[in-house]
């Protein structure tokens, strides 16, 4: 059975690094090894939305996906790492997070759910 993730974080605050931001997140905009990074850890589906400064990245994984795995072979992998580090440019933790980068959200609704 599938899962859906939910993972906040916060962008500087400054209009040309957002539109800089989004546009490296274009179709093609990512490296292909960033991009094949996701799919083969589990990630069947992955949007991020933007709001102000504000990503909400949604993730639809296999029953498989380990993001503690995942994120060791991210660290062995210098392309992504170099992703990474492009990106940190960008990105700022949100409020409550420390130093964490994506934060993940809590489901407290689902339509599913309700009578």
């Amino acid at each position: 059975m599938k899962q859906r993730h939910c993972l906040i974080l916060d962008l500087k605050d400054d209009p040309e690094l957002i539109a800089t931001y989004v546009a490296w997140h274009r179709p093609g905009g990512p490296p292909r090894v960033v991009t094949d990074s996701i799919r083969a850890c589990g990630i069947e589906e992955m949007e991020i939305f933007i709001s102000g400064n504000r990503l909400v990245m949604i993730m639809d994984v296999l029953p498989h996906f380990d993001p503690a795995a995942k994120a060791a072979r991210d660290a062995q992998d210098p392309e992504v790492q170099a992703w990474e580090k492009l990106m940190a440019t960008y990105q700022q933790p949100v409020a409550w997070a420390g130093t964490q980068k994506w934060l993940a959200a809590k489901s407290i609704y689902r339509l599913s759910e309700q009578p």
